[in-house]
This record gives C-alpha cells, structure tokens and sequence, in this order.
C-alpha cells in the first residue's frame, strides 16, 4: 500500500515512541482478518484499551472467562510483552468468540462492521449484567447486616425497664435506614440499567457503562406535520454510525445526506398527535449528542437484485484527518466538537464474499498499517489510496470501510474501575491527530469526558510503529 519506508526508518520511529508501547501484528487462524483489523483499530483507541487494561484485573480476580474477558487479558499480553513489536497469536479471543456466535464459527470471509457491532454491543451487556450481579449483592448484603442489627435491637429492649420493647423496637426500625439506603442505591444502579433512556440530574448524560461512555451517542429523529407545523422528536441511541455513499463524495457529505429532509406522503404519512389524524409530514434525523469516539460505517455492499447478491462500491470516498459534524441538533450540548482520525479498517478487494482487511493506525504523528502479522510505517499521504476508484467499473480496490474519529477534547485522566490506577498507567494511548503527547500523568482533577461510573484518575498513554513478521 503505497511506499513503505526501510525498516531502518521504523526502528527509527520506534526509537523515538515511548518504551511503554508496543506494536503487534496477530495472527490470522483462517480468514480472520476481519476480526484482526478491528481489534488493531480499538487497541489504538487510547479511552477503550485502558478501560479494558483496567477491567483484566477485575475479571482475572473474578475468574471471569467471557468474550470481554477474553479481549481485555489480549490487550494485557501485548501491553505487557517485553518486546516492542513483533506477533501475537490472539488463540483465547478467537476460539471463545466462535464459541459465542455461530456467525463466526467457521472459516468463512466475515464482514468487519459486524463484528464490531457485536464485540461492542455484546461487551457492553457483559458490563451490565456484571453490574447488576454487584448492586444485588451489595443490596443482600445490606439486607443482612440490617436485619442482623434489627434482631440485635430487638433481644436488647426485651430485657431492658419502663417499656422498653417498644422503645428498641423504633430504634430497630431506625438501625435499617442505613442499610435501606445501600439497598436503594443498588436498586437505582440497576434501574439505571434497565432504564438507558432516563438521564441524570440537570439532564446531564449518565452512559450505562464505559463502553456506552466511549461510543454512545445519541440520535433525535424529528418530524414535522405540515398542516399544524408541530414538531415531534424521538430520540436514538448508538454505538456507530453506517451512511450510504455516493460516487466521488466525501463523509461530510455523506453525514448531510445522513440527514436530509424524508418527505412523509401517501401510504407512508405521519399520525400528527395534534391534529389526531394521518398527515403529509417531513423528517430527518440529527446528532444530539456527539460521542467522544465517532465510529462511521461506510455501506460499501448492496444487495442487487439482478445479480440475487451483493456487490462492493468502490465508490471514492474522502475521508478527512478532521471532521466537524454539520447535522447536528439545535438542542445538541456540544455543536461545534472537533474530531480527529485514528484508525481505518480497510477493505482490499471485489466482492464482500472474498477480500482481505487491513487497519491503519495513527500514532504520535506517525501512521501504521497492521495487515494481520505485519505492522509498517506508512505516510500520511497514502491514505488517499483508500478512498476508493473514480471508476464506476473499478476491480479490486483497498477503499475506507470504517473510520474511527476520537474528539479533540475527549482525552484526559483517565478513571480507574476500582478506583486504583490501571496496570499500564505508565503507557499511553495513540494519540489523535488534534492532540499533544504528554507521557507525564494528568491531573487527578482533570475528569475525562468519556469516563463511565467511576472517577478515580489515573496516568496517561502513549504509541510507537514497527514491522513485525514471521
């Protein structure tokens, strides 16, 4: 993919990365490339890997074996290699995902979006599921040491003068209040959970987990009547974004289209609460809440029906190192948030059925290609190559299928899951394109904009480049 420079410009470019990183290729256990490029594009996710650092210590200590689990102690065995580079066989994280999904138990060439989709969408249900165990047994717990003070209060006023079984009675019940408030609060965790509409106090966001706290934004669906002019707004939440792509276009573009004014008419019309009947009406979706990372999904695959399967577009895209959203929502807290590149899954050949994936990464200013087992250095420039053919006939193509923006602003200490500091504070993440590298530890007072419950703070990150073959 375009001019790879020596190794000896890699070693370079190592030597002046922080030692703390490491630069890994993994192996591909038969057509895994997919699995491979996205688990290289959230590595380099700087708020995703050191969450994932921090929870390995928690699911190690609870003998957790699941897909998080999995993907977190693989993130761990790279961090903690004594290596700079080289290659990693990710053997637990493949075999226990096609032992989750059917999907991906075979050999099969498998879509990368979808995979994705479900790493993130089933590691977030883990969290929840693992935080509703903890408020239920936070909330027995509580029950217990409550009814234990209850009875103690009660066999003490049995034995004491002048009516002192009611008396120890009241304090008994007043013994519980603590133990009902820590109920209550696991109670409210959990409703939290159950509930992912509801915000906090004031409105302000509350994510269900740090996964939701690094991906989620939100969508507002609105929908104007065009007889009484009301307007109607649903919101919708989400972990990525998947646009439809035109020929010689660009993402901005695309996200415009994203929200372009559907006309509502004929069989299709709108029931307009206030004027109680069916009406021609127009909507549009919009961003309200802009998420610290911005994953953009380009359909490149559609069904046509004359062929009975699907057909890659290789359509030219461009894709740039900053974005800014223009359809965002007039009610939406942080309009003008900038974005910057950090990693794209590359899609390299014809057809969605047979193909390659590969992933491009941006580190401290330089940028890497990790193609299964390999890692090299790359120029910024050639990412050109992977915005697609101009030719509505092009063949095989290296063309941009997932685009992963962090926001300028999201990057800051970064909060510990159990309130201690992550097992590689002293590493820091890829930094974005917008951002300044800073290997010394961020300011406890300093709170992250993508931090989930927890707020402890803890050492940021860094990232190098480096070729790695067998």
């Amino acid at each position: 993919m375009g001019n790879t420079p020596s190794r000896k410009a890699l070693d370079k470019a190592i030597g002046a990365l922080p030692e703390s990183e490491h630069y890994f290729g993994l192996e591909n256990f038969g057509n895994t490339c997919y699995c491979n490029s996205v688990l290289q594009a959230l590595y380099y996710c700087g708020p995703f890997r050191q969450r994932c650092l921090e929870h390995h210590a928690v699911a190690a200590s609870s003998g957790e074996d699941d897909l998080l689990a999995c993907l977190c102690d693989l993130f761990r065995a790279i961090s903690s290699q004594k290596r700079r580079c080289g290659v990693h066989a990710p053997r637990r994280f493949v075999a226990k995902l096609r032992g989750v999904n059917e999907l991906f138990n075979n050999q099969m060439h498998q879509d990368a979006h979808e995979f994705l989709n479900y790493l993130l969408n089933e590691s977030a249900e883990l969290l929840e599921k693992r935080q509703k165990r903890e408020a239920m047994r936070q909330k027995d717990g509580a029950a217990g040491e409550a009814g234990g003070a209850a009875r103690g209060g009660a066999e003490a006023g049995g034995t004491s003068e002048g009516g002192g079984g009611p008396s120890a009675a009241a304090e008994g019940g007043e013994v519980v209040r603590p133990g009902g408030a820590d109920g209550e609060a696991g109670g409210a965790a959990a409703g939290g959970d159950e509930d992912e509409g509801k915000e906090g106090e004031g409105g302000a966001y509350v994510p269900k987990t740090w996964v939701h706290s690094i991906f989620e934004g939100v969508l507002t669906s609105e929908t104007r009547c065009m007889c009484c002019e009301a307007l109607t707004t649903r919101d919708e939440r989400f972990l990525d974004l998947s646009l439809e792509i035109e020929q010689n276009s660009s993402v901005s573009a695309c996200m415009r289209n994203f929200s372009s004014s559907e006309p509502l008419r004929g069989d299709n019309k709108f029931f307009c609460d206030t004027c109680c009947s069916l009406q021609e009406a127009k909507r549009c979706m919009r961003v309200k809440r802009l998420p610290n990372v911005l994953a953009l999904h380009l359909k490149r695959f559609k069904y046509v029906e004359q062929l009975q399967r699907f057909k890659k577009l290789s359509y030219r895209i461009a894709f740039p190192l900053e974005l800014k959203l223009t359809n965002t929502a007039e009610t939406a807290a942080e309009p003008d948030r900038k974005y910057s590149l950090f990693a794209v899954v590359v899609h390299v050949g014809a057809g969605p059925s047979h193909g390659h994936y590969i992933c491009l990464v941006r580190s401290h200013k330089h940028w890497l290609l990790f193609d299964d087992d390999t890692v090299d250095l790359v120029e910024e420039g050639s990412l050109q190559s992977c915005f697609g053919s101009a030719l509505e006939s092009a063949g095989s193509t290296e063309t941009g299928y997932i685009l992963f923006y962090q926001a300028d602003d999201a990057w800051s200490a970064a909060p510990s899951e159990e309130g201690e500091a992550s097992p590689s504070a002293a590493a820091s993440p890829a930094t974005s394109p917008g951002q300044k590298s800073n290997s010394s530890p961020s300011s406890p007072s300093s709170i992250p904009r993508w931090q989930g419950a927890s707020t402890a703070a803890s050492a940021s990150r860094g990232v190098p480049s480096c070729t790695a073959k067998h």
